[in-house]
């Protein structure tokens, strides 16, 4: 399954994590991506789509 929100394009962004001692080493942020049914020009189809895009209501769930 692709990291990839469907509806927004949303995917995985990289920073850096920062220690105690501020040494900096790569991070990845990871978007909460779930596989869900929804109805797209009247048809059911499973797209993968980020929790903002579902709780925003910019797709109908089947």
């Amino acid at each position: 399954m692709s990291r990839k929100c469907e509806i927004c394009g949303k995917m995985a962004q990289f920073g850096n994590r920062i220690s105690h001692s501020h040494n900096l080493t790569k991070r990845r942020f990871n978007p909460n991506i779930r596989k869900m049914r929804v109805i797209v020009g009247g048809t059911r189809k499973r797209i993968t789509i980020c929790t903002d895009c579902l709780s925003a209501g910019k797709v109908e769930r089947a």
